[in-house]
């Protein structure tokens, strides 16, 4: 992987982590965890414990209203039916968190997110050039 291509995933992974962390502080003991899963903060890596999982990956964009991004996964690790007012609401702060948070960690970048069809999507401006 080009060290430009890491640099700019690890920044990604900060802002999901960020927003992992305020989703485990406001959700985290509404649903029990899948009995497999560790307790948060039980492992080094956030994707590994507590009830959420928030990761981006890239999508070359094939048949997307915006092309080109990373496609924001939001899973919850828990055996329970989550109703879906509290899926929305969720995912209306992950929106939010990620609008707040794109401008700090990529000054300067012409980043969205937004809906795009069923997915979130961050797209805009991802040259490497200034990362």
């Amino acid at each position: 992987m080009h060290p430009k291509v890491r640099k700019w995933e690890q920044k990604l992974k900060e802002i999901c982590d960020e927003i992992d962390d305020y989703l485990e502080d406001t959700y985290g003991t509404l649903y029990p965890l899948h009995p497999s899963r560790a307790d948060r903060g039980a492992t080094s890596n956030k994707e590994h414990d507590g009830l959420f999982n928030i990761g981006a990956s890239f999508t070359p964009g094939f048949g997307s209203r915006y092309g080109r991004g990373y496609v924001v996964d939001i899973d919850m690790v828990t055996l329970d039916d989550v109703p879906e007012d509290v899926q929305k609401k969720i995912e209306k702060d992950v929106l939010d968190l990620f609008n707040a948070n794109l401008p700090l960690h990529f000054p300067g970048r012409n980043l969205r997110i937004d809906i795009d069809r069923n997915t979130i999507k961050i797209h805009g401006d991802l040259s490497l050039g200034t990362v």
